[in-house]
């Protein structure tokens, strides 16, 4: 009997730590980003949109406050003639106003509110929009720099080779022994730029965890590459996906219509509220007669109505204020527009130079590059070149890679610019 708890308990220990491994599993899993999930992460836990996601309760409560009706007054006043001789001499009044609205102004106030919070839903959408450039940027500029340590640890490798056959020669007597220190000072030159290169990975890593809210000592990986994708836009698809979906020209057409409600509204408050009221009164008198004193009781029910003379103000002041809101509104759309076009035209001729760049390395400079590193090693291996031949022909094939990897992260980053500034997906979405 107690073997088989033993080995019941032993199994369900087995089956518990297996399943933790398997969550210890899944969450190191989960640890690893590719862009998509980066800009997804970091729309959802950035700081800065999480604390202007939460600022929209404040024009919520705007918009609760405006369709709210005034609230009813309640009067209570009595006297009585206790301290001044008086004592049968007293009365009681009670009564209750409302203020009522007049020219639809509590629909007007709505409208005002509803178009005050879709300005603001646009902004925080514009604020998305620039984070997720922003995300896409620094993850390319990160994607650089390990690739740059890559590269740095394949010149390692080609100078160690190169050290190697230079020591087999020596020892043959085919070359002095300068040529191996001269190896030796490519190894360390070589070890020098990969420490230069790692040194830009700290910056790039710690800004992009910053972006999706996470801490410096987060174990995050990321993946991704820097080959892009072509697009079939034109200059003129571009601007027009920029004029419609733009948040931020979207937000100055919300606060255009705002101000448009705000001077329906301003000039409905030309015409002043009107109050009602209800009260009742109760007086006790008393008068001397004969010696004696004779009471009365008078009960008295009234009606109020008040309304205000708009005789000196008319809300002039309200009104130009709300015209002046309007013109400024108007005349920082049309600019925005303008400049979304301009903003446009240039991130397209950005991507169309670093294209034409990138072609050059692709088509003349990258083929041919590594075959001619693999001609000049195998010249000198059979000695029929020196060594700063190689040593050239090395330099110039790290230098020409550099230069190629520069210009896959130019490209995708005028890529991100251009997608930024037509708030659009134009090659299918990132990976």
């Amino acid at each position: 009997m107690v073997r088989t708890v033993s080995v019941m308990g032993a199994l369900f220990l087995f089956l518990a730590v297996n399943s933790l491994y398997g969550e210890s599993s899944a969450l190191a899993e989960e640890k690893n980003f590719t862009l998509r999930q980066a800009v997804e992460f970091s729309l959802q836990n950035n700081g800065e949109l999480k604390a202007l996601r939460e600022e929209k309760g404040v024009r919520e409560a705007g918009k609760i406050k405006a369709g709210l009706y005034p609230n009813p007054v309640l009067e209570m006043d009595g006297t009585t003639g206790e301290l001044s001789g008086s004592p049968s001499e007293n009365s009681i009044s009670i009564g209750i106003s409302q203020e009522f609205l007049t020219m639809g102004k509590r629909v007007k106030r709505l409208r005002v509110a509803e178009k005050e919070i879709e300005s603001f839903d646009r902004q925080v959408d514009n604020s998305g929009r620039l984070i997720k450039e922003e995300v896409k940027t620094t993850f390319y500029d990160l994607l650089l720099a390990e690739k740059r340590v890559e590269l740095a640890e394949r010149s390692i490798a080609l100078n160690n080779q190169l050290l190697e056959v230079a020591k087999q020669r020596l020892e043959a007597g085919d070359i002095p022994e300068l040529e191996v220190n001269l190896a030796w000072v490519e190894v360390a030159r070589s070890e020098g730029r990969k420490i230069e290169a790692e040194r830009e990975l700290y910056p790039a890593r710690a800004r992009l965890l910053a972006l999706m809210g996470l801490p410096t000592a987060e174990a995050v990986n990321f993946s991704g590459s820097l080959d892009g994708k072509p697009f079939t836009k034109t200059l003129g698809d571009l601007k027009g996906l920029a004029l419609a979906k733009r948040p931020d020209i979207r937000a100055l057409e919300a606060e255009k219509a705002k101000n448009d409600a705000e001077i329906a509204l301003a000039q409905a408050e030309r015409i002043p509220n009107i109050t009602a009221g209800l009260g009742y009164q109760r007086e006790n008198t008393a008068i001397d007669v004969a010696g004696g004193e004779a009471k009365d009781r008078d009960n008295l029910i009234g009606l109020k109505l008040s309304i205000p003379i708009p005789l000196f103000d008319r809300n002039q002041a309200g009104i130009r204020e709300a015209q002046a809101r309007k013109g400024s509104a108007e005349s920082r759309y049309a600019f925005a527009r303008l400049t979304a076009e301009r903003q446009v035209e240039a991130a397209y001729a950005r991507v169309t130079t670093a294209e034409k760049s990138l072609s050059i390395y692709a088509k003349n400079i990258i083929p041919q590059l590594e075959e001619n590193l693999k001609l000049v090693q195998e010249a000198y291996r059979l000695g029929e070149v020196g060594i700063l031949t190689v040593i050239e022909e090395q330099k110039k094939f790290f230098e020409v890679s550099d230069g190629y990897l520069t210009a896959l992260h130019d490209r995708q980053s005028a890529l991100v610019k251009l997608e930024s500034v037509t708030a659009s997906e134009l090659t299918g979405g990132e990976k």
